[in-house]
């Protein structure tokens, strides 16, 4: 129950189209946490995160990225879910994420061309186009073009990943079709250049994801939930523009999708750190908001923004109409509640309104994405090791931890690789 001054449009229940109830409108949104074992499995490291966070208050957790493919990791600290790996650390990790009484929802995703040359695993992509990012493109490999057949093998590896998270107890998957991963990949025309049914047109560009969405949906039962991540944009000229995100829910309207996650931008243009090349948008709190409202205009599922959310009147604004446009269903946190796991009861209680989050201003802008990422990823180990999180991190000191933690992690990974049987 709440009193006047705390009741809030946040803290409704929300019922997607499958009949699924969220608890409340708040998300935790992806990040990428690169906390998995040795054998690429959810340890107790990730059950004490998630379960912090399921405490915390929120109505739905959404997870890091969990990989479809052994040999397509977007980090060497990647979880992996395929018919190998076991399922019962799944089982504890999906007890942690719904101990607070909220959904948990695993983000499946395939990196396509986004993998580091360190991975030594090579990469795939619709197109032999490789990674543009100044002075960093040669740190990934350019990638080989798919052939049909291996298109169909990674729809069936998006189904079994999605029929095995039902099974350890998510409520939920999340399509991770945005930030310059492999179907988002397909769906960019800067990406993208095949001559074949799953190139093109919008429509072929689109196929990939469609496909993923009916395997997916197939293969699970209909209380399970299927959200989708989208890109809003690319903000790249000539990339996938909003337009194109429209039409792409209006074909999704078509399936049973519970929910779409508006955000933006890839490696190249990491619009999804409030910061792309083209400077299309100016960092700041709830920065995919106004794209997000015009796409809910002709989404018949619940829409879901990301993007810098840290106060409690930016998402009460978001989820109510404006300007005759209508608000998001849901708001995604990312960042913030790597400061502060406990902000939605919090923000319930009154406590605390804002996080404040130090933001990254160096001039290079993939260099500060990653550093903001450093930061963020040193405020998460702190919870998974049950203290509490670090107000002040020096971005520097963090990218360097990071990238000397990833180097350690890659060749683990490498080792762990070589033992699998082909």
């Amino acid at each position: 129950m709440f009193d006047a001054q705390t009741a809030s449009p946040i803290f409704e229940p929300l019922t997607l189209p499958n009949g699924a109830v969220l608890p409340n409108r708040l998300a935790k949104a992806a990040m990428e946490e690169n906390m998995a074992d040795g054998q690429q499995l959810p340890g107790e490291a990730l059950r004490r995160l998630y379960a912090a966070w399921s405490k915390g208050g929120v109505g739905l957790i959404i997870s890091g990225n969990v990989m479809i493919d052994p040999t397509a990791l977007t980090g060497p600290g990647g979880v992996v879910l395929d018919a190998s790996q076991p399922l019962a650390p799944f089982k504890a990790w999906a007890s942690a994420a719904r101990s607070g009484g909220g959904h948990a929802w695993l983000q499946l995703s395939h990196p396509g061309r986004q993998v580091m040359k360190a991975m030594g695993q090579g990469a795939v992509a619709p197109s032999a186009i490789g990674v543009q990012i100044e002075g960093a493109s040669h740190l990934f490999p350019t990638p080989r073009a798919l052939e049909p057949a291996e298109i169909a093998a990674i729809i069936e590896r998006f189904a079994t990943a999605a029929g095995l998270a039902e099974q350890a107890g998510f409520t939920g998957v999340e399509i991770h079709a945005a930030h310059g991963y492999l179907i988002s990949q397909f769906l960019s025309p800067l990406s993208n250049r095949r001559t074949d049914d799953w190139g093109g047109s919008l429509e072929n560009r689109a196929r990939l994801l469609l496909e993923v969405v009916k395997a997916v949906r197939a293969r699970v039962s209909p209380g399970f939930c299927v959200g989708v991540k989208l890109n809003s944009a690319d903000f790249q000229k000539g990339g996938f523009a909003l337009e194109d995100a429209a039409q792409v829910v209006r074909w999704l309207n078509d399936l049973p999708v519970d929910l779409v996650e508006l955000s933006g931008g890839s490696y190249e243009s990491p619009a999804m750190t409030g910061a792309p090349q083209d400077g299309a948008i100016n960092p700041r709190e709830a920065y995919f908001i106004d794209f997000a409202r015009e796409i809910a205009e002709v989404a018949t599922m619940s829409i879901m923004v990301t993007g810098g959310v840290r106060r409690r009147d930016i998402a009460e604004q978001a989820l109510q109409p404006k300007d005759g446009r209508p608000g998001v269903a849901v708001v995604g946190v990312a960042a913030a509640l790597a400061f502060d796991p406990d902000l939605p009861i919090k923000w319930r209680d009154g406590q605390k309104l804002e996080v404040a989050i130090p933001p990254v201003t160096w001039k290079k802008k993939a260099f500060a994405s990653l550093a903001s990422m450093a930061v963020v990823k040193v405020q998460l180990n702190r919870i998974s090791e049950g203290r509490r999180p670090k107000q002040r991190v020096s971005p520097l000191f963090a990218l360097i931890g990071s990238q000397l933690a990833t180097a350690r992690l890659t060749r683990r990974y490498k080792a762990w690789i070589a033992r699998r049987e082909p």
